[in-house]
């Protein structure tokens, strides 16, 4: 198990020299809490960034197998944020509540959470409201899916204001995602914390409230547990409203298969959706020399869908 964590959690450090070859981007930094959950807070790092403000804001998901802390924010803050800060964009990188604790529903509910409370301050951070991008790689790349093709809906009778705004975003450019768990790298293969993804099966674990014996109970039927595979595969709520979307992923990605990309995709396209995937030649899960270019790509691909 510690082999693929770690694994992950270098592959998605990018490029932690990009720092050192570059002037640091960053005008300031703020973290802030975006929302509570269990009596604990939701944090995010708001950097801002030292060339004029392009009033654009790019959500950056703070994530490596379902797991999120602030160390890995520090790391990105020096590394993948700064093609973003350059170009003049806010960058808020988002922690969420981490795998194993929590399962990819909570985790998906946060980073709407986190969402919601960057557009209801907007004005706050100097960014309009409907010009935000989101990236991140493997389940960050997984969680800006999901941000891109779900949270259209409001409660406009929610009590906390921040939730009476849609937490969706406009554009998308990530790394490797798993896009559809139920057909994992071929038609008909489960891999819900099973198969490849059998380390990460804590994130997969999924329990309703029994009020009368006042407790979480695990669910095990098979028909609803195939429920909540498509409720958490960003390819099934692909729709005509769903963000233009750019991937990158490589023909060698030992854990999560190009199949899941080529996919989505392919959906986005029929539906007429700007979608692009760029394939790296023998790209593993793990950080390409190269990568830094594939940023860029990203910054270019944010510059022409948030005009």
């Amino acid at each position: 198990m510690r082999k693929i964590i770690v694994t992950i959690l270098l592959s998605l450090l990018l490029v932690p020299a990009f720092s050192q070859t570059r002037e640091n981007a960053i005008g300031s930094s703020e973290e802030v809490i975006y929302g509570r959950k269990h009596g604990m807070a939701l944090t995010m790092n708001v950097l801002t960034p030292k060339a004029k403000s392009n009033n654009r804001g790019i959500i950056l998901a703070i994530s490596a197998g379902m797991r999120s802390n602030y160390e890995m924010a520090l790391e990105w803050s020096a590394s993948v944020a700064q093609p973003y800060l350059m170009k003049g964009y806010t960058v808020f990188e988002v922690c969420h509540g981490s795998a194993p604790k929590y399962n990819n529903l909570e985790i998906v509910s946060d980073l709407h959470r986190a969402v919601r409370f960057v557009r209801f301050n907007a004005s706050k951070y100097n960014i309009e409201p409907n010009k935000l991008g989101m990236t991140g790689a493997s389940s960050g790349g997984y969680l800006s899916l999901m941000m891109g093709t779900s949270g259209f809906d409001t409660d406009l009778k929610a009590k906390d204001p921040v939730d009476r705004v849609s937490g969706n975003v406009q554009a998308v450019a990530c790394f490797f995602p798993p896009t559809d768990f139920l057909n994992f790298g071929q038609a008909g293969l489960v891999s819900m914390g099973t198969g490849q993804l059998a380390e990460f099966r804590a994130a997969f674990e999924f329990s309703d409230w029994n009020n009368q014996i006042r407790r979480f109970e695990p669910i095990t039927d098979q028909k609803r547990l195939l429920e909540i595979g498509r409720q958490i595969s960003p390819i099934y709520h692909v729709t005509a409203q769903t963000a233009p979307t750019l991937i990158a992923h490589g023909d060698m990605d030992e854990l999560i298969p190009l199949q899941q990309s080529q996919s989505f995709i392919q959906k986005l396209r029929a539906l007429n959706v700007p979608g692009e995937l760029m394939i790296k030649q023998g790209g593993t899960h793990k950080a390409w020399p190269d990568m830094v270019n594939y940023l860029v790509a990203f910054s270019d691909w944010f510059d022409k869908y948030l005009k």
